[in-house]
């Protein structure tokens, strides 16, 4: 067997390996978790001489975790400062019917998901939210679902919503105002169908009459630091309208933000998920491994019969490809295949359209959904598998659906 062969069977196994754990969310018998198996294809990469470590290094798309990274910092300082306990509260305290406190969370939950980092919302709303329904004797699960669905889908809008689109607004060159031009419309009827779905699941819960006396969780707030994020936040969302480059108008907010007296970095280091930092550095080079053994020319022409430059196609093919590997690595492997087809800007944004609302497909969809089931159960509250894909997959076919027509 040539040397080239061993490194295309050794680039094929790790990656299916990552991706199988990636997938299961943990290796059988063994503690590694998604971040600890990417590390680990990366290094195998390496070391079975698929990749050089100057190629490993290159792989690496640094303007992505960048991006991330900047956002996280300004979403730290943001829950720090008590800024989503104040949101949270003013939509809970005025909402005097089940249903209208459904709209509040699905509006909240997806709104903010917008423009911030999908998962560090799930993380912050679920356990306000649960304080709220649970003292009010209310059913949480449908609330919850509000919450995941709904952050889904919100972060479908813009570049910043999720790291999935992040990645593809640096590999795509798209601009911050045309991605949202293209999808905060889909996000918007997206919303409104995640209200519908779950009302007319849970009808009774929403519709028997009862009146709510909700009053607004107990917040500490840190007026300063709040109202500087604010400041920040709003230059950086003007900023990335304007067009400066995403990564660079992030990273400079988070170190801006880093330079104060009043909160110390520690509390803001501890709120930011270096794990998916770490993860994301890993499937960079484990894929990179896989296209340089596997995607030759041949292969992604072949490929190419599969119509991807079609709306319909391209959006089933990565609504499947998400549910089985979950969205990101989906969107690392399409890369090479959208590169090539008519009209690569267009096939992009059906790539972060299709990928993010495929998230609610299953509980398994998208990170966001387990962050807001596990939430749960340690608060005592179950969200069963089949209880949510009642809701996600129909939600799913229709936002879809939107999203194809709008595009």
């Amino acid at each position: 067997m040539s040397i080239l062969a061993d490194h295309r069977l050794a680039a094929l196994l790790i990656f299916v390996a990552t991706y199988a754990v990636i997938a299961v969310g943990k290796l059988p018998y063994a503690r590694i978790d998604r971040a600890g198996a990417a590390l680990l294809g990366a290094a195998l990469m390496v070391s079975f001489g698929v990749l050089s470590l100057k190629q490993a290094e290159a792989a690496v798309d640094l303007d992505t975790i960048t991006l991330l990274l900047g956002m996280m910092i300004v979403v730290a300082n943001l829950r720090v400062s008590g800024f989503f306990r104040i949101v949270t509260g003013f939509a809970v305290a005025r909402a005097r019917h089940p249903a209208l406190l459904l709209v509040a969370v699905v509006l909240v939950s997806g709104l903010l998901s917008a423009f911030l980092v999908n998962d560090t919302i799930c993380l912050v709303l679920t356990p306000l939210v649960l304080d709220v329904v649970l003292r009010l004797q209310r059913n949480p699960v449908p609330y919850l679902l509000g919450i995941a669905m709904a952050s889904n889908v919100g972060s479908t809008a813009t570049i910043t919503g999720n790291p999935q689109n992040m990645i593809i607004g640096t590999l795509s060159g798209i601009s911050y105002g045309r991605f949202a031009a293209s999808l905060a419309p889909v996000a918007a009827i997206g919303l409104v169908l995640t209200v519908l779905v779950i009302g007319a699941l849970w009808w009774r819960e929403f519709f028997a009459g009862d009146r709510l006396s909700a009053e607004a969780p107990p917040t500490h707030v840190h007026r300063g630091v709040m109202l500087k994020t604010l400041a920040v936040t709003a230059a950086l969302v003007i900023g990335l309208f304007a067009g400066f480059t995403p990564p660079k108008v992030a990273i400079v907010a988070g170190a801006v933000l880093l330079l104060t007296r009043a909160v110390k970095p520690e509390k803001v280091y501890a709120q930011i998920d270096w794990t998916l930092l770490l993860m994301f550095a890993g499937l960079f080079i484990v894929v990179a491994g896989l296209e340089r053994t596997w995607l030759t020319p041949p292969v992604v022409a072949a490929v190419g019969g599969l119509h991807l430059g079609d709306i319909a196609s391209l959006s089933v093919v990565t609504a499947i490809l998400s549910n089985l590997v979950s969205n990101v690595p989906a969107v690392l492997v399409l890369r090479s295949f959208v590169a090539h087809l008519h009209d690569p800007q267009r096939a992009w944004l059906v790539v972060a359209m299709a990928s993010t609302l495929a998230g609610n497909f299953t509980i398994l969809g998208s990170v966001a959904n387990l962050i807001v089931v596990q939430r749960a159960r340690q608060a005592g509250v179950e969200v069963r598998f089949w209880t949510y894909f009642a809701a996600g997959a129909p939600l799913t076919v229709l936002t879809i659906l939107v999203g194809m027509s709008l595009l």
